[in-house]
């Protein structure tokens, strides 16, 4: 068992409590190798932003689950070595089994999602409660879901929305435990979110009834990339086929991260800049096969991406 407090590490419930209070949202970004937590170190160090590094099963596998460990407390190092000693979660990014959450734990996650969404009403409070109840023994904080988002992002696929009915979140908060809810509100996973045609817009109706139901409670965010229409035009451009890719517009993130929504989760917008800084190099440099020299300038268009969206549309910066 391997405390998260040891890797310098802090859990998430001050975090999103300033977050309400302040009217804005952490930032929960992914990652699977070193020039991704790099980029989103030296982002959130230069806005002063807190971050949550997140992890998707998927990426436990890729990364492997020890090395990440340490990956997160050399996060916590680099920081202090760039300057500013900002708050660092490691979070678990859609777990779906307490089997999962529970080794997430001992190997020195500070903060985990159980996801059971996809489990009738009533299996799903089982699990999330189960989960909770062991977490909360290691001081571990714990997101549950309410709702199914669209989309395909690593292992967690479903095809079609299931809104978040707001008359269920108050029962399960209170039945589960969890500190923060995920729901779905039109967001989903993925870079093919919406068609050319369709018009994007997350239902801030539902956003702000369930904000009368459980006052002041974090509310999270996932499948909340833009897909950014230049980077995509910019794959493209250097071989890419990524066609008909369309996001939620960053302008309603925006408006969402001043009420409860304290935690908004960006991954694909991460995975296209940095797809797009390769592609360039090996179009323009084909003698190229130094990583350094295509893997360098994609960690620097992801930092630039990810202190965008900080000062932009979560509204992160400064709250360190």
């Amino acid at each position: 068992m391997v405390s998260y407090k040891s890797l310098g590490l802090v859990n998430s419930r001050e975090l999103f409590k300033k977050a309400v209070a302040g009217g804005y949202a952490v930032p929960a970004f992914n990652f699977n190798n070193m020039e991704q937590m790099q980029a989103i170190i030296q982002a959130c160090v230069e806005e002063k932003s807190p971050v949550i590094l997140q992890v998707s099963s998927g990426a436990r596998k890729y990364a492997n689950q020890t090395l990440l460990r340490y990956m997160a407390q050399g996060a916590v190092e680099y920081a202090k070595e760039l300057g500013c000693n900002i708050p660092i979660v490691l979070h678990l990014d859609h777990g779906d089994s307490f089997e999962l959450c529970k080794s997430c734990i001992e190997y020195g996650f500070s903060s985990v999602m159980i996801d059971g969404s996809h489990l009738p009403y009533d299996e799903n409070v089982a699990l999330t409660k189960k989960v909770v109840e062991f977490a909360h023994q290691h001081d571990v904080t714990v997101e549950g879901e309410l709702g199914v988002l669209a989309g395909v992002e690593d292992e967690v696929s479903a095809e079609t929305h299931t809104y978040t009915r707001p008359e269920e979140v108050e029962d399960f908060v209170k039945k589960t435990g969890v500190d923060s809810l995920a729901i779905s509100i039109g967001t989903s996973h993925g870079a093919y979110k919406f068609k050319p045609g369709q018009k994007p817009e997350i239902r801030l109706d539902i956003l702000h009834e369930i904000e009368k139901r459980i006052p002041g409670f974090p509310i999270v965010l996932h499948g909340s990339s833009s897909v950014p229409q230049d980077i995509v035009a910019e794959i493209n451009k250097y071989g890419g086929a990524l066609k008909d890719s369309i996001g939620i517009p960053e302008e309603q993130l925006r408006e969402a991260s001043k009420s409860a929504v304290c935690e908004i989760n960006i991954d694909s917008d991460g995975r296209l800049a940095m797809t797009a800084a390769i592609r360039k190099v090996f179009v323009e440099k084909p003698e190229e096969f130094d990583p350094r020299k295509y893997l360098g300038p994609a960690r620097d268009k992801l930092k630039e991406l990810y202190k965008h969206k900080v000062v932009y549309v979560l509204g992160s910066n400064g709250k360190a």
